[in-house]
């Protein structure tokens, strides 16, 4: 959290099968309310559609556990809560498979001011709480990777290279 006050940049979450453990985690940290805009925890597939905007089609051909759905959750939940960077977990806990992938099948994504973002596929193992909290430690990791990618990204655009 650190890194976004010092910028001055704001963060939102979209969750799914973390269920608001992200936005937990994260406004445990003092000082949190300086760049923490807020979530959403769109559970039920179809609030993935409504809330954040993700494609229906593509939830209905390929599931809430896809690549695809989890950049889309990532973008949306950017827009709704107008924050600079946004981030979200897709994935099954379990105890069952979901939408054809079997428990463990996680992705988790980032989306910043100024490009595509990155998402990662996960294979996690244990049980529907360790699953969810290595989640949690995988989508936190993964901003901390682009923010600091990000600021590299802008020191050498401002130092001319390398």
């Amino acid at each position: 959290m650190a890194a976004l006050t010092e910028r001055g940049q704001t963060l939102a979450v979209a969750e799914s099968l973390t269920g608001g453990l992200v936005a937990g985690v994260l406004t445990a940290i003092p000082g949190a309310s300086r760049c923490f805009r807020g979530s959403v925890t769109a559970y039920a597939t179809e609030l993935k559609s409504l809330v954040l905007g993700v494609d229906g089609a593509l939830l209905a051909t390929r599931g809430a556990v896809d690549a695809d759905v989890a950049r889309q959750m990532a973008r949306g939940v950017r827009r709704v809560l107008g924050a600079d960077w946004g981030i979200a977990t897709t994935g099954v806990a379990g105890p069952d498979p979901q939408d054809g992938q079997p428990v463990g099948t996680v992705y988790v994504a980032v989306t910043g001011p100024g490009g595509e973002g990155k998402v990662r596929r996960l294979t996690l193992h244990g049980d529907r709480d360790r699953i969810r909290r290595d989640s949690v430690t995988a989508v936190v990791d993964l901003l901390l990777s682009e923010l600091t990618e990000n600021a590299r990204a802008k020191d050498t655009e401002h130092h001319g290279g390398i």
